[in-house]
């Protein structure tokens, strides 16, 4: 996942326009990275609560989804959670962020607006979020 936007962090800057703090997106990467870590981790504490025969089937649902939510993330997920304010705030929606289409060369502000991190970078941490598995 992360070679993936390895061309959009190491993009270099012109100049004309807000900069991206390089200390903040290795620490939003590096938190990412953290958070994946949970998912194993919370498998195996699910596979200790139940009996032996059932442990890899319990560890499996976590892994599984893990996959199904990732790609319900990407495809409408991000969409939804950061779009524009529709139905009074109940919901977003932005259809430019299906698939994460106009987040490639989009900047997410921080520190109210003086630095920037890639937009992909902050959808990617959120993304790993709601990976995480709950009972």
């Amino acid at each position: 996942m992360f070679c993936l936007l390895l061309p959009a962090v190491a993009r270099a800057d012109d100049g004309s326009g807000p900069q991206i703090d390089a200390g903040a997106t290795a620490w939003m990467l590096t938190s990412t990275a953290l958070v994946l870590l949970m998912t194993p981790g919370l498998a195996m504490f699910y596979g200790g609560l139940v009996r032996t025969k059932n442990v890899v089937g319990t560890m499996m649902h976590s892994f599984g989804a893990m996959a199904i939510i990732g790609v319900i993330w990407v495809v409408v997920g991000y969409s939804l959670a950061f779009g524009h304010n529709v139905l009074h705030g109940w919901i977003g929606w932005d259809p430019g962020n299906l698939f994460l289409g106009s987040a490639e060369d989009a900047k997410f502000p921080i520190n109210g607006g003086h630095q920037y991190i890639p937009e992909l970078v902050f959808a990617m941490f959120q993304g790993s979020l709601r990976l995480s598995p709950r009972p």
